[in-house]
């Protein structure tokens, strides 16, 4: 960033202390080299580390299994992260971010090397996280009519810089898409909202 302020929660990013961060904002990088040899209970621990710095008590046991009961984790919780799918590794991984229990969630392409049924279960899950638990999630991801189906608003970024930001329904229009995608877009009302079709 060459100027400005990225604040999150009246916290300013570049200055605000790391453990005070980690306890209103959480990140998942889109590529995540995490120990191999850990299973996925260990995984989604690491998501209480911000309150109990690796000695977890009773109620971060019970947090834990919370949420990896709310992204259908239970029968694999004991089994380490190279034995599973990718796709059961990305819910491991955002298992642990919702841990972390922040009120800001961000997450890099969270539907990266998913099939189309995994990347569906992932946005449910995710939409679901947002309205039970009161999450503000942040995705970052290229699929304009996932963006449309599971958001509240949308940021269309073009260059680095901001496109369009709105409502859907604002977003979703064929003129900003096709400026945007700099190919043509029409469109469509679907079952579920608006659909870009190109």
């Amino acid at each position: 960033m060459d100027e400005g302020q990225i604040q999150v929660a009246n916290m300013d990013v570049s200055e605000s202390k790391s453990k005070d961060l980690a306890k209103v904002l959480t990140i998942l990088r889109q590529e995540n080299h995490f120990v191999t040899r850990l299973t996925v209970r260990q995984l989604v621990g690491f998501g209480r580390f911000p309150y109990s710095k690796g000695r977890l008590t009773k109620e971060d046991e019970s947090i834990i299994s919370k949420y990896i009961d709310f992204l259908d984790l239970t029968n694999l919780e004991n089994r380490y992260l190279d034995e599973l799918s990718g796709g059961q590794r990305q819910r491991a991984y955002v298992a642990m971010v919702l841990c972390q229990e922040t009120e800001y969630v961000l997450l890099d392409e969270p539907l990266n090397n998913l099939d189309v049924a995994r990347s569906v279960q992932m946005m449910e899950h995710l939409r679901r996280a947002a309205n039970e638990f009161g999450r503000t999630i942040l995705t970052v991801m290229h699929d304009i009519n996932f963006a449309a189906k599971y958001s509240d608003k949308i940021c269309a970024m073009k260059d680095g810089q901001i496109a369009a930001f709105g409502t859907v329904e604002e977003v979703m229009d064929p003129k900003i898409l096709t400026d945007i995608f700099e190919t043509k877009i029409e469109i469509i009302n679907g079952p579920y909202g608006p659909i870009a079709v190109y």
